[in-house]
């Protein structure tokens, strides 16, 4: 029941976010934001996070990714953890999430992972998924920022 709840939690926050909705877990930035999130997951979650702010779109569209990623990992990949990795280099915000699933994702159009590249697209970003059968998913999302 608390395992339903927590995911319940997560995609609550992801249909703030699909809807345009801040969501109350940026208030404090994406790092606070993305540590909260690994508290509440059913799997544990090693976070590495900058405690610099960016930009509120731009922390959104992060934690966004951050969450389906996390979504996918325990729904579908069968993980047993997560890593969440996040550094401002040069001007870009740099985002990873990697779990040791089954692997096999896949960016096909009306998927999660589809409407992340997009929402990605719109900040002048990038999001790449390598995901090999039996060798974990991995999705990387590089941001413009200010530095």
């Amino acid at each position: 029941d608390q395992i339903v709840g927590e995911v319940g939690a997560a995609i609550a926050d992801l249909r703030q976010i699909a809807a345009g909705v801040r969501p109350a877990r940026l208030d404090d930035g994406l790092a606070a934001a993305l540590r909260d999130l690994a508290r509440s997951s059913p799997i544990p979650v090693d976070v590495e996070v900058p405690v610099g702010r960016v930009a509120a779109s731009i922390e959104a569209a992060a934690y966004f990714v951050a969450c389906e990623a996390l979504t996918n990992a325990v729904k579908h990949a069968a993980a047993s953890k997560v890593a969440v990795r996040a550094v401002r280099e040069n001007g870009t915000l740099l985002v990873s999430v990697s779990d040791d699933g089954v692997g096999g994702a896949v960016v096909r159009r009306g998927s999660g992972l589809a409407g992340l590249q997009d929402r990605v697209a719109a900040h002048g970003g990038t999001l790449s998924v390598t995901s090999a059968r039996d060798g974990g998913t991995r999705v990387e999302v590089a941001i413009p920022c200010d530095s």
